[in-house]
């Protein structure tokens, strides 16, 4: 029980830098005053509603209710601070599944979830728009359990390098970051959830170490990966481990770095500020990550599991994608966007819906390793996370 209660510093880190990012992108979390924390009784079965506890990232704020028009079925939306270590301690240890009934995640904690009897299974029969999400976000590895579904993907990307061309000229390499002639002139993330992947990438693909898969090392894989971060550091190769939006965009606005791993969106708020910045499509992969909708053990016992597939299948029918892409720039894995903002070209740009769709999905007709937000060895990521900081 000591690692579910453990928060996880470095996950911390990033997922409130994305927070951060979702303020300046006007976004907000503004809907998550929407419910406040609703009691169980105003959500019996039959109210067509359901409580969504999820990232900040999931939240449409006041379109909410134009969903319900659609679907019959109303969220009332709190965010849940996208910190997952704290997200399965109140699952499991707290009162989360007295309050919620839909749970939307990082990727990666479904199978301890399940074992820990947190979460219960979606019946994909009630979930017809199931059938059109791409089957490469369906093969995401930790949507099942024991043969059952326990994760529906929501919302995907993938991650790799920011860099400047007018400095690089074209990257194609995660080896660009620990490139000598580039020392003190790169940076990765404070967060072994996003570095410790994108190292192991590069080991594996570029350097031929044995790694079997970057996104869940076993105890050697990760002494090999950090050891030689540590390494790099105590060389005084990266100029520094960046924390949160803010300070991944002042890297690039202020020319500190040539190129440094993180997310797209730096790169066009970057572009905004007149910089040459680019994206790298990198000969290793990219890191794909996602959010996942999770059916609270809650729902069952209260008896709103219809309501609750049917609210997941409304995330998968087409407004909710539009309106997604519209307002962050991130992607439901399913043709029913662009099917939507077809039938409805007054408030959706059908070739700006299809284009977001196709950029994504280019990213995934390569190499692609994914983010476990709960790798095995979890407690050993975080001290040796520890020590790349002390070090």
């Amino acid at each position: 029980m000591r690692d579910i209660l453990k928060t996880p510093s470095s996950a911390l880190v990033s997922n409130l830098g994305r927070r951060d990012l979702l303020k300046l992108m006007g976004a907000g979390t503004a809907a998550a005053t929407l419910s406040g924390l609703a009691a169980p009784a105003a959500r019996a079965a039959g109210t067509g509603s359901v409580a969504f506890w999820a990232t900040a990232t999931l939240d449409i704020a006041d379109k909410w209710q134009e969903f319900a028009k659609q679907t019959g079925v109303m969220p009332e939306f709190t965010d849940n601070g996208n910190d997952v270590g704290p997200v399965i301690a109140r699952l499991v240890a707290g009162n989360a599944n007295d309050l919620f009934d839909v749970g939307g995640f990082q990727g990666g904690a479904e199978k301890e979830l399940a074992r820990q009897g947190a979460i219960i299974p979606w019946d994909l029969s009630k979930i017809p728009n199931y059938e059109s999400v791409w089957q490469w976000a369906k093969d995401i590895p930790y949507l099942r359990h024991e043969g059952k579904q326990y994760g529906i993907p929501t919302v995907v990307n993938a991650d790799s390098i920011i860099y400047r061309p007018d400095k690089l000229g074209k990257v194609d390499s995660y080896g660009v970051i620990f490139d000598k002639k580039l020392k003190g002139r790169v940076a990765m993330e404070d967060a072994w959830i996003n570095s410790a992947i994108f190292t192991a990438m590069y080991l594996k693909e570029s350097e031929n170490q044995p790694i079997k898969d970057p996104g869940n090392l076993s105890e050697s894989e990760l002494g090999l990966v950090m050891e030689f971060l540590i390494k790099h550091k105590k060389d005084g190769q990266f100029r520094t481990f960046w924390n949160g939006w803010e300070q991944g965009v002042q890297l690039v606005a202020n020319e500190e770095v040539d190129a440094m791993t993180g997310w797209e969106p730096i790169v066009y708020e970057g572009r905004k500020r007149g910089l040459q910045v680019e994206y790298a499509a990198p000969v290793e992969g990219y890191e794909g990550w996602g959010n996942n909708t999770v059916l609270l053990k809650g729902a069952g016992e209260r008896g709103v599991t219809d309501a609750a597939h049917a609210f997941v299948n409304g995330l998968l029918a087409g407004f909710y994608g539009c309106e997604l892409g519209q307002l962050r720039g991130y992607l439901v894995p399913t043709d029913n966007n662009v099917a939507y903002a077809r039938k409805n070209p007054s408030a959706y740009k059908p070739e700006a819906v299809e284009a977001l769709g196709n950029h994504v999905k280019a990213k995934f007709g390569g190499k692609v390793y994914w983010q476990n937000c709960r790798p095995d060895n979890f407690q050993m990521y975080e001290e040796w996370w520890q020590k790349l900081r002390n070090a």
